[in-house]
């Protein structure tokens, strides 16, 4: 079974694998039911999704009808005005059939221009405030991706008492120091904070070469269970950290026996031999790919 941690100040437990549920956007929900008992076997009670993930929120509401009861329920909001960011969650509660979500997030701040628009009068925030006052949603949170995203969070850390960041960690990301430096600030502020921490990307690979495929995610993740099991370890060796699952389906079992084992530190030297035998690459730039 997977571990179960307080998801930082919320007072709910959830497993340290996070069901990232862009992998199903794109699938029929025959396909989609089939993963549910899946995860209730391993023991996952957490479902990230969000507004912008293609048909994500309609292939769970089937679930949301028969098991809401089990699950914390995140979603997101990629809109950065109040009126925008409320149309949008309203219709996330429509498609998912459900009166609440547990957590809404604002996804993917990054630029300073969108989040200054988000923080101030008018801004989304305002609007996720009042639905939180209302019962639509019980948490706050915030998203992001790329190199710049972890001094972004602490900025927002500063603006607003956010229930929780997610951003992508993984032992590729972690040889950048800066970003490394970046993270580990993070870390103790969110620790500090009780702030939950969801990390995404543990197990990509690289950028797609061209002609490589076929394509689940927008990563080329890694297909080798060891290796994939290493690089589960690594983020969940770390204490406190949360991790999403790929939008890959194909990978969602190795993941689920990752860390449904021990979750001891893998040998630095594999993790290395990881990164050499497979081209392993960081996805980000710290400048235009962090908009992806």
């Amino acid at each position: 079974m997977i571990p179960i941690l307080p998801f930082g100040r919320t007072g709910h437990a959830s497993s340290r694998v996070v069901f990232g549920a862009a992998a199903l956007g794109s699938c029929t929900q025959e396909r989609a039911d089939r993963v549910l008992p899946r995860l209730l076997a391993a023991g996952v009670n957490h479902i990230d999704t969000a507004a912008g993930y293609g048909d994500a929120e309609l292939r769970l509401a089937p679930w949301m009808a028969r098991h809401r009861d089990r699950f914390f329920l995140a979603t997101k909001t990629g809109d950065r005005t109040a009126s925008a960011a409320r149309a949008s969650l309203e219709r996330s509660l429509e498609r998912m059939g459900v009166d609440s979500v547990d957590l809404i997030q604002l996804h993917n701040l990054v630029e300073p221009d969108e989040w200054e628009t988000v923080h101030r009068p008018g801004g989304a925030l305002e609007a996720l405030v009042a639905a939180r006052d209302e019962g639509l949603v019980r948490h706050i949170g915030v998203t992001g991706h790329g190199l710049r995203i972890a001094r972004m969070h602490l900025r927002s850390l500063d603006a607003f008492p956010y229930d929780s960041v997610l951003f992508p960690f993984s032992h590729v990301l972690s040889e950048i120091p800066e970003y490394r430096r970046d993270v580990d600030a993070l870390l103790e502020r969110c620790a500090a904070e009780q702030v939950a921490v969801v990390t995404i990307k543990a197990i990509a690979r690289r950028r797609w070469p061209e002609g490589v495929g076929p394509r689940f995610s927008w990563y080329q993740p890694l297909e080798d269970p060891a290796a994939v099991a290493r690089a589960v370890r690594y983020v969940l060796a770390h204490p406190g950290l949360f991790l999403a699952t790929s939008s890959d389906l194909r990978r969602l079992d190795d993941i689920l026996d990752a860390a449904s084992g021990p979750l001891d530190p893998p040998d630095p030297a594999a993790l290395a031999a990881d990164r050499e035998t497979f081209a392993m690459t960081p996805l980000f730039d710290g400048g235009v790919l962090d908009r992806i």
